[in-house]
């Protein structure tokens, strides 16, 4: 019997209630729960000397053990290389990508750290798995320290185009990392076939159904796209904070259709562009103007990167600009707030929502799509409009897709939306709900484990209990 080890750049302990978290944190509890082992990586916290001491917690029964990093790394690692390097490349923004040596240095040093700090907690038989382009290399310097267990390496965002990787210094070194794993995972099939195009082209690698091979180095590489954890998803849904929200809605809308937004502020979300097919729709259909109004959420993230309080201060004036030019006395035409909620209250923001506009320009999934269609009522559901740019897309055509681009196309989208009569919201509702509840968390965890377990090895299944006493003896849990 194994353990699931999963290893990413930030740990979020569970929540209730009280506390907003994103949709990986809660991926992530939901495959922990079912199996016994650890969440590590950073917790997001400074400290003046990396110790390599490790704190242990756990919560609503996931262990986590995290780490804290020098300013130095945080800077060069994450805010640098991590976001500043890859995140833009990896999302098709060149222009925006900034290629410093220290950042890569500091990039390769973290990962060291994590892999050394990590090794002497993983077992003969454990499983680890690896997430995201923050970690790329850590496979590898795993195996530089002796470890032989199998591991699989997750990229929950795109993977570029060969000719746009290529601009990246040592990309080649790099994507040679990858093949210390034995699996490698994408959300879909066009990440994937990236991949392979570049390690074939660049590389010399050669493809074999799910397998590529470089050198002396094999690895299973899959399109594996990830879900939401639906049952608790819809449960949220109908809890008295849901509830309340929903009405609070209901009762601000006064009548009104909302649409809605819910995005991490990112310029890879593509708000900007979205403000302005809103503002495209506004001017076209003066007959509708106020029977809607669009609430977007954009809680700030990676406010030390410059590029980051750029579109903060850009969204801003958007919003004021469009304001100040379609308001009227007892109507607002955005809403526009920076923070986050937690995820119950989002749950009643969705279900009274008419419209969900989910239109990044490139995504590597995008759950909240998938959190608005589990959160509508089926007797009354709303029209989710998609990015045909968001990985989310190929699972759910039945979606009003578009090019997140083309204001036309959104402002046409949203008329769409808002004149479908109910057995099409229904009909459609229904198919994409049948996708969500069967692809879910739960399917992702399974299609990526059994691809990374060696032949008759098999998960530890853990109790159902929330005991502290799984915390290995001398942590700092509390």
């Amino acid at each position: 019997m194994s353990r699931l080890i999963v290893i990413s750049n930030r740990v979020s302990a569970p929540k209730g209630e009280a506390g907003a978290q994103g949709g990986l944190a809660v991926a992530f509890a939901a495959a922990l729960r079912e199996n016994r082992g650890i969440w590590f990586g950073w917790s997001g916290d400074r400290t003046d000397q990396f110790t390599g001491q490790i704190n242990f917690n756990r919560t609503n029964g996931v262990t986590t053990a995290t780490i804290d990093l020098e300013d130095q790394d945080i800077e060069e690692y994450y805010n640098g290389y991590a976001n500043r390097t890859l995140w833009p490349l990896f999302h098709y923004r060149i222009d925006l990508a900034e290629f410093e040596r220290g950042f890569a240095d500091g990039y390769q040093r973290v990962n060291e750290r994590f892999a050394e700090t990590i090794r002497p907690l993983i077992e003969p038989h454990d499983l680890i798995w690896v997430q995201d382009y923050h970690l790329i290399p850590l496979g590898q310097e795993l195996r530089a320290r002796g470890l032989e267990n199998r591991m699989g390496f997750f990229l929950h965002i795109p993977w570029p185009p060969r000719r746009l990787l290529s601009s990246l210094p040592h990309a080649v070194e790099l994507v040679r990392t990858l093949f210390a794993y034995d699996v490698i995972g994408f959300h879909t099939e066009e990440w994937l076939e990236a991949f392979r195009d570049y390690v074939t082209g660049e590389l010399g690698g050669q493809v074999e159904g799910d397998l590529i091979t470089l050198d002396d180095r094999c690895v299973k590489a899959i399109a594996c796209p990830i879900g939401i954890d639906a049952k608790e998803f819809i449960q949220a849904s109908g809890s008295p904070a849901a509830r309340l929200a929903y009405r609070r809605m209901k009762d601000s809308a006064d009548g009104r259709d909302m649409i809605v937004g819910v995005d991490r502020l990112d310029y890879s979300k593509g708000l900007e562009e979205r403000f302005a097919g809103y503002e495209r729709f506004l001017a076209s259909h003066e007959e509708s103007r106020k029977e809607v109004f669009l609430l977007q959420i954009a809680p700030p993230s990676r406010g030390d990167v410059e590029t980051y309080q750029r579109i903060r201060l850009a969204l801003e004036g958007m919003a004021g600009r469009i304001n100040g030019a379609y308001a009227d006395l007892d109507w607002v035409p955005i809403r526009y707030v920076n923070q986050g909620f937690p995820r119950p209250v989002l749950a009643g923001v969705y279900r009274a929502a008419r419209i969900a506009l989910v239109t990044p320009l490139r995504d590597g999934m995008n759950l909240v799509a998938k959190e608005y269609v589990a959160a509508q009522d089926p007797e009354d559901p709303g029209v989710l409009i998609l990015s045909r740019f968001a990985g989310a897309a190929l699972q759910m055509p039945e979606a009003v897709l578009v090019n997140p681009y083309s204001a036309e196309e959104v402002s046409d989208a949203i008329a769409t939306a808002l004149s479908m009569p109910l057995h099409e919201r229904k009909q459609r509702w229904r198919a994409l709900m049948d996708g969500v509840e069967r692809e879910d968390v739960i399917w992702w965890r399974k299609r990526f484990t059994d691809a990374l377990m060696a032949p008759g090895q098999t998960l530890d299944e853990a109790e159902p209990d929330d005991e502290e006493d799984d915390v290995p003896a001398g942590s700092d849990a509390g």
